[in-house]
């Protein structure tokens, strides 16, 4: 599991959005510089973690989010 910048990332770290993310089914959008922290990483798929936007728990595809 890498950041958009190559960084390794691991189970708890926190990590910053870069791109405004339309959320599927929850009916808003998680915009760039959301703070997301104590994220989960995905086991079988190394270009997701999970992460709590707006109190519900978002899968953020690594390419959007940069370590903080």
């Amino acid at each position: 599991h890498r950041d958009s910048n190559g960084v390794l990332l691991a189970q708890g770290d926190s990590v910053v959005l870069i791109k405004d993310l339309p959320v599927k089914g929850a009916g808003f959008t998680a915009k760039r510089g959301t703070a997301v922290r104590s994220i989960r990483l995905v086991r079988d798929n190394a270009e997701q973690i999970e992460g709590r936007v707006n109190d519900q728990t978002i899968v953020i595809l690594t390419q959007f989010v940069k370590k903080s």
